[in-house]
């Protein structure tokens, strides 16, 4: 087929005959390539399989050709403090390149509002979005390759599919500067509470925190490694099982701000003063952390600038370049304050 003004295009096969390769119905085989909730693994297996062994041409959505000029950013929740930073960092960057941004909270659970959600951001014309969710499903990831919408993800909690372009921090040297830090004020019972298990960025910080005690000659401890899934009434659960260790930690490091709070909360129930009886250090330097009394000491992850950064490819993706890497990290650092001192028994008197 020939159309005026452009090159040769050769049709490729009809959905008709993807379904007949995977051996699904065609109403199957387009719940695959629509990105649909409601397909078997094993079946959406198959029928991509079949899409990319017959070179199935997935039809975007939006012209390409056209200059980009609105931009999708999906957040965790438009209530919080850290979507607040990472809407700032989006909002600078946006002005420099001259492009309108459509914010929205994800959507919570799966079928039709789900689905009418991910139409909605082709129905608005955007050229592209940026992802500060805990993590895509299988699905939302097919619909986005089958509409050929450039997305790149900022701070994913689990390792994105190959080839999907995300921004996050160093969180593996955040942990070992918090941690160092603690050594340094002389700690060697030193506890880490960390968010959920099996996350990219909760790991590395683990990660951080052993090898920093490694570093110092202390054995790793057990014990000392609580897991508080991101939650602030978990954290403080996890401090008091720590303190009733029989020999409790006399400082932790927590994998986020929000946390810390709990950790907070929990010493005060025990008549426990902050650095007095333990050190915290968090992580993210989120407003909280200043408010805190006394103020948080924490490792600074640089939200605003991860989500500048994230937009900045974005807006290269959209004019049809390709990252080099598909994972950037920018550094964190450490924020001293008022919640750190030396163990209880070798602080000099006065």
């Amino acid at each position: 087929m020939v159309r005026a003004g452009s090159a040769n295009v050769t049709a490729g096969p009809t959905l008709a005959v993807v379904a007949r390769e995977a051996g699904v119905s065609v109403p199957t085989a387009s719940k695959v390539v629509n990105g649909r909730e409601d397909v078997a693994p094993e079946t959406r297996r198959r029928v991509t399989e079949a899409l990319d062994r017959l070179g199935y041409v997935r039809r975007p959505r939006f012209d390409m050709a056209r200059t980009p000029s609105l931009v999708d950013v999906v957040v965790h929740s438009l209530e919080s403090t850290w979507s607040g930073a990472v809407l700032h960092g989006v909002e600078a960057a946006a002005y420099e390149a001259d492009l309108g941004v459509v914010v929205s909270a994800g959507p919570n659970g799966t079928g039709r509002a789900e689905r009418e959600w991910l139409d909605r951001l082709t129905a608005r014309g955007s050229s592209g979005v940026l992802f500060n969710l805990a993590e895509l499903s299988p699905a939302q990831y097919a619909w986005l390759d089958h509409h050929r919408i450039p997305y790149v993800l900022i701070d994913p909690a689990h390792e994105p599919p190959p080839g999907v372009v995300s921004v996050g921090a160093a969180n593996w040297q955040g942990g070992v500067s918090a941690t160092e830090h603690l050594l340094g004020f002389g700690h060697r019972r030193i506890a880490v509470i960390a968010g959920q298990r099996r996350t990219v960025c909760g790991g590395a910080r683990v990660a951080g925190y052993r090898s920093a005690l490694a570093s110092a000659g202390l054995r790793h401890r057990a014990e000392y490694v609580r897991h508080a899934g991101s939650d602030e009434a978990a954290a403080r659960r996890c401090t008091h099982e720590l303190l009733d260790l029989p020999e409790p930690p006399t400082a932790v490091f927590v994998c986020s701000d929000r946390m810390a709070l709990g950790v907070y909360e929990a010493l005060a129930e025990r008549g426990l003063r902050v650095p007095d009886d333990m050190s915290v250090v968090g992580f993210d330097d989120l407003p909280q952390a200043r408010w805190a009394v006394p103020a948080l000491t924490t490792v600074r992850q640089p939200l605003g600038e991860m989500a500048a950064t994230a937009l900045r490819l974005l807006v290269r993706m959209m004019h049809g370049e390709r990252p080099e890497g598909t994972r950037t990290e920018l550094s964190t650092r450490l924020v001293v304050r008022g919640s750190t001192a030396a163990p209880p028994g070798e602080r000099p008197t006065a």
